[in-house]
């Protein structure tokens, strides 16, 4: 019998590297993505833990798991800054007025 591509194989390897791309967007992106990609691994797992023959491409969803995590705890790390920073500078209007001040200092 002809082995077959395991479905979304490669989709969850590309979702797996978007999220590791997406924690530099504040985080969100990279949650979402890595996020998903636990959810298709888990089913992908299930249906080649059936009949292991019958399929090629688990490296892909390995792979692919291994980069989501890694990217949820890198947005998770990216929203916390996030929200730490927005605490401590006082909102968007306090970050907003530090940039300004860095501005008129090293921008001339």
């Amino acid at each position: 019998m002809e082995k077959r591509e395991l479905p979304n194989s490669t989709l969850i390897l590309v979702f797996g590297i978007l999220s590791i791309i997406g924690c530099c967007c504040y985080g969100i992106p990279g949650a979402i993505f890595g996020i998903i990609v636990l959810v298709m691994s888990k089913r992908a797992t299930e249906i080649y833990n059936a009949d292991p023959e019958l399929y090629t491409g688990y490296q892909n969803v390995k792979t692919g798991r291994i980069l989501a995590i890694i990217g949820l705890v890198l947005s998770g790390l990216s929203i916390l800054g996030s929200i730490i920073s927005l605490i401590i500078f006082g909102g968007f209007e306090g970050i907003e007025q530090m940039q300004q001040e860095i501005l008129r200092e090293y921008g001339g």
